[in-house]
This record gives structure tokens, sequence and C-alpha cells, in this order.
């Protein structure tokens, strides 16, 4: 079949190498004359594992092609709308770009044309894109219809979401419409029993009541978290007990620095307006961003209660600057959140991340920040340690050498990834996030002695 996605970016990028890997024909249009240079290359313009390969070997193969002229959708059957719908000042997705590329197509497709919205929207933005199509629709000709088709991708694992789907949500009423859907996706569910269907308007919220929930469970043990921490109660201990009760799951139950990436803090802010919009109170949705933005505070705050209020002496490690690891994705990341606020209380900062340290230098400059691939350098000479993403190859490092590097020995776990007793064998003081903070280092300590 010929398709063709407006916007390639993470969804839409993936979505159409997965595509064109089971057979399809597929063109990515995006206005970004940079990217689709990139793309022609070869080079997917963010970190996904695999995907260069993927997109290398499509683009060779000629069932992927890229393009920033729009006009190459009008000859195909399916186009998906991919473009990105961030977060507006007051927290509604922002539709411009959106909206503006369905009326850009109105005047080039075909009747038979079906247009798949895969951004994530609110609900009834299917409703206006249909009126947009329509209103430019031939005399005495059908209009083009729109379903919704919303993505569950998860960073770092993108291309076997797609590929291997837990879920494929439909939103539409025409039997038509489900049938064509059903066969394009049918590579990827040949027996139709992970397909779901339903109305449009249905289909745009489970995407947002999706991760609505996710972020619920995050902000929930991270909350219990620090109560676990004031009552002198292990956390990991509490968790393994819920794990194993069936009615609650064992995802999405483990204690940190909080949430970030594209889509959770968005999404979860634009529901919330959505709520607003239709004077729903939505206490629930407004506690859990409130959780979540304190707990990266939580660490800041016992970094400064360990070191001293004034930092302009002190210099502080941190690993992992991305979400989440497998992703260069620095959005909303909780790491940007520590630095800022270290750099702001005057401290120097030493970071380092496998794959996002380009990212990070894009969007955050400072004379007091430096930036490196090594974890080691980044802790030669640092007063403290903090561990912002749950990489692998941080998950044991030579304790030895962090406590020969680190100043004072301390080590901020933002993501429970180590353990006290082991950390305590290496002379090193482990603070964990919701955990009283450490008591203030040594003043006797030579106040000379900076990172390197």
């Amino acid at each position: 079949m010929d398709i063709a996605i407006v916007g390639s970016g993470y969804v839409g990028l993936v979505t159409g190498a997965c595509l064109a890997k089971v057979g399809h024909r597929v063109v990515c249009i995006d206005k970004d004359s940079k990217k689709i240079e990139a793309l022609q290359a070869g080079r997917a313009p963010f970190y996904e594992p695999g995907l260069d390969d993927l997109v290398a070997e499509q683009h060779k193969s000629g069932r992927l092609t890229f393009s920033t002229d729009i006009q190459n959708a009008a000859d195909a059957r399916f186009v998906f709308l991919a473009v990105g719908t961030p977060s507006d000042p007051d927290g509604r997705a922002d539709l411009k770009n959106l909206l503006d590329s369905a009326r850009e197509l109105a005047a080039h497709l075909s009747p038979q044309t079906i247009v798949i919205v895969k951004s994530t929207v609110p609900v009834g933005t299917c409703e206006r894109i249909q009126e947009i199509l329509s209103a430019c629709a031939r005399p005495n000709s059908p209009a083009v219809r729109v379903a919704s088709n919303p993505e569950f991708l998860a960073e770092g694992r993108a291309i076997k979401d797609c590929l291997e789907p837990e879920r494929i949500v439909i939103g539409t009423s025409d039997p038509e419409v489900e049938t064509a859907l059903r066969a394009l996706y049918a590579a990827f569910d040949p027996t139709g029993e992970r397909t779901l269907v339903m109305d449009v308007r249905s289909a745009e919220l489970a995407k947002y009541a999706c991760n609505a929930m996710l972020a619920s469970r995050i902000s929930m043990v991270n909350e219990l978290c620090c109560l676990a921490g004031n009552l002198e109660a292990d956390i990991e201990a509490v968790c393994q007990v819920m794990r194993t009760d069936p009615r609650i799951g064992s995802h999405y139950l483990q204690p940190g620095v909080g949430y970030g990436g594209s889509c959770l803090p968005k999404d979860v802010k634009a529901l919330t307006a959505l709520a607003r919009d239709h004077n729903e109170p939505a206490h629930m949705l407004n506690s859990i961003e409130a959780v979540n933005e304190r707990q990266s505070q939580l660490l800041l705050q016992a970094i400064a209660a360990s070191l001293g209020d004034d930092l302009h002496t002190s210099c502080v490690a941190v690993w992992g600057l991305s979400f989440k690891p497998g992703t260069d994705d620095i959005r909303s990341a909780p790491s940007l959140r520590l630095i800022r606020g270290l750099l702001q209380a005057g401290a120097k900062v030493k970071a380092c991340d496998p794959v996002a340290v380009s990212a990070v230098a894009q969007v955050l400059t400072h004379r007091r920040l430096e930036l490196t691939h090594d974890p080691y350098a980044a802790c030669d000479g640092a007063d403290a340690l903090a561990v912002m993403t749950e990489w692998e190859q941080f998950r044991e490092p030579d304790f030895g050498r962090l406590r020969a590097s680190l100043r004072h020995g301390l080590v901020f776990d933002g993501r429970l990834m180590y353990d006290t007793e082991v950390l305590r064998t290496h002379g090193l003081t482990h603070y964990r996030v919701g955990q009283l903070p450490v008591l203030t280092v040594d003043a006797g300590l030579d106040p000379q002695r900076s990172c390197a």
C-alpha cells in the first residue's frame, strides 16, 4: 500500500520505517530540510536502538523515501498525521502545526484517502480535522475520512513496540475505514486479537488515559517513598509487597526522581487543561504533576543539606542526562532540573551520559557545566555523585575508584540502583530518594580542593 506520513519525528519515523519493513511503500514528509537530508543519508535525527540500521535498510530497498513536499501525499491510500503537539504555556496541547498540516493536505488528497491521526490530541481534534478536509472536498465528491490511531511506543524499545504491539487502537465508526486499517496492520496483528476498535473520541482519550495512569503510579510510589523515609521504613521492601498483589501489578513501581520525556509531562498537562475546560476539578491529575515537580527538588535539597547551602565551592558529578535509558531524549528530564538548580546555587557540575551529551549541549551552556561521555572523568575531584538515569553501564561501577575520586564519598541515588551496605563497604555514603538527608560533610576537609 502507498502510505504518506506527515511529520518525521519520533513517532512518524519509527512508524514509517516499520511499515516499510513489512512491505508497504512509505514516504515520510517533513518541513525540516536538514532532517530530510540526514534521513536520505540513512541517519535518524535522534537516538533509538536499531533505528539507524532500519531506516538505512528500508531506504536502500526503495520502500522508504523522504521529502519536504507535502504534495507527495497526494497519491497515498493512507496519510498519517504524526506532527508534534507540544504544551502551550497554559498546558493545553498546541495544535497549530497539526491543523496547518491538515489544511495543506486538503487541496491534494483524493476522496479515497484515509487520514490517520497518529499525534496525541485532545478529544474532538479529529472532528476539527474532518471539518477542514470536508470544507475542501470537491462538489458532489465524498470527503476524505479521518480516523484516530494513537501511538503507544516506548522510547528505547520503539521498534519492537511497533512491530509487536500490545494493542492497536483504531477510532472510527466507518466499517470501510475499519476494514482498511485492519488490513494495513495485518502484519503487526495477524489474528486481529490485539486490535481495539472504538469511536473516535474514545480513541483520542485512551492515549491520554494510559499516560495519566502511568504517571499516577510513578507519583504515587514516589510519594510513598518519601513517607517511608520519614518513617524509617524500607520503600524497596514495601514495593516488593505491592508487586506481589495481582490487583496492583509489578510495573511502574520504582521510586526515583520523577518522570520526564516527551509524553507523560505534556499529556498530563493537556488532560488537566481539558478537564479544566470542561469544569472538572481533576484533583488527582493536578496532584500527579505536583508530586513529580517536588521529586527532583528533594534531591537538590538533600545535596545542599549535605554539602552546605552555599555550593559555590562544591562540585557535583551527574550520571545520566536522558529522561530514561535507551534514548537521547532530554525533554522534561529530571537531570536537567537538578543541574539547573545546582548551577543556580553556584555549584560546578560535571555531567555524563552515553548518548545524550550532544542534546544537552544544544540547550544548556554554562561556564560551570562540563559535559563528558566518561563517568569516571565526571567524578574526578567532585564532592558528590548524583545518579539520574538508570543506564546499564552505571549499575555496577568500580566503587573503589568512585571513593578515590569523590571528595566526600557521597552518592545520591536518584534511581535506587545501589545497595547501601555495598557502598558502605567501599567508604561511600548512600542517599536514596525519600530518605532523610545525610549528615553535613566534615567542615574540616580542604575547601580548596575542587573539580579537576
